[in-house]
């Protein structure tokens, strides 16, 4: 793992935490947080960061309000809190 995956994996927890339960963020958002003007460059490294938190179960991966893969996934994405069952 890079040092920016780990930031902006750390990154995305921080977002998703200052927001409501429910709340979705962009990985763009964790992108520009770290990489100001830079942010595009570290869009892949956005995407693999949300794919580890969903490999450990923090997170899951919306698009149009529901839950997708990621690797399936094709265009923008969301990023949320794992939702509680019920």
């Amino acid at each position: 793992m890079t040092d920016s995956v780990a930031r902006l994996e750390a990154t995305i927890r921080d977002l998703l935490a200052q927001r409501a339960a429910t709340a979705t963020i962009c990985p763009s958002d964790a992108a520009r947080a770290i990489g100001g003007d830079e942010w595009r460059g570290l869009m892949d490294d956005a995407r693999t960061a949300a794919g580890r938190l969903v490999g450990s179960g923090e997170v899951e991966i919306t698009q149009g309000g529901v839950v997708v893969d990621l690797s399936s996934a094709r265009g923008p994405i969301r990023i949320r809190s794992v939702q509680p069952p019920g």
